[in-house]
């Protein structure tokens, strides 16, 4: 574990206080309203969304690869939603089950995991038949000269932002692995560069026979 991972995770909370100020925590708590019956979430950082999980969940497990950031998550499961259970696990490795889950929850979480394809197969294995994942997730521009833009930066990116891949074509990931998106909005995260800003909010479903048709997600959702 290196110096620069462990000084990541003590200023990480630091680090997004501003952003999550600013809207990403109201987009955090509107999407986690949703989720039901027995809940994982990928990449758990520090417990940014513990708060904001309704009551009525069955089970909530959060799964994290980093020590010095499971460490934190740990602790602020203790005093923020007793009963969690918290595991050191990769996404592309998950020590679960076929089809364990109800929902699945991953928030900044794709644009870092080594492979993303494998770490969205492993959420729908995971994941019932007619269970969701719901995400908010850095993703590649729509805009051409915006995207070009995220390729130049995308190196000095991953360096100096801990691994984040802001480039990835992440919507299509999620749809390649065996979900079907129900709910989509497009959005932008507050604050930071122009290269890490373009977002999606949304929901998808793993299969259990029908697929619902596809439905919007309006701003007034998310925000």
């Amino acid at each position: 574990m290196s110096l620069r991972t462990r000084m990541f995770a003590v200023t990480y909370d630091r680090m997004m206080r501003k952003t999550e100020a600013a809207g990403l925590t109201d987009r955090r708590e509107t999407l986690l309203a949703g989720a039901s019956g027995d809940v994982i979430e990928i990449g758990g950082g520090t417990g940014a969304n513990l708060a904001y999980y309704p009551s009525t969940i069955r089970s909530l497990t959060v799964t994290e690869p980093d020590p010095s950031m499971v460490r934190r998550l740990e602790e602020h499961a203790r005093s923020t939603r007793p009963g969690t259970t918290v595991l050191r696990a990769p996404a592309e490795d998950l020590p679960f089950d076929d089809a364990s889950f109800d929902t699945a929850v991953s928030t900044l979480v794709l644009c870092g995991v080594d492979d993303q394809p494998r770490a969205l197969r492993e959420l729908r294995r995971v994941v019932r038949p007619g269970g969701r994942l719901v995400f908010v997730e850095h993703v590649r521009a729509d805009d051409p000269k915006l995207a070009r833009l995220q390729d130049r930066m995308h190196r000095l990116n991953v360096r100096v932002g801990h691994g984040c891949h802001c480039n990835r074509p992440t919507l299509d990931t999620i749809r390649s692995a065996g979900f079907e998106v129900t709910q989509l909005h497009r959005d932008t995260i507050p604050y930071g560069p122009p290269w890490i800003r373009p977002l999606i909010v949304g929901v998808a479903q793993r299969s259990a026979g029908e697929v619902a048709a596809t439905e919007p997600l309006s701003a007034s959702h998310v925000a």
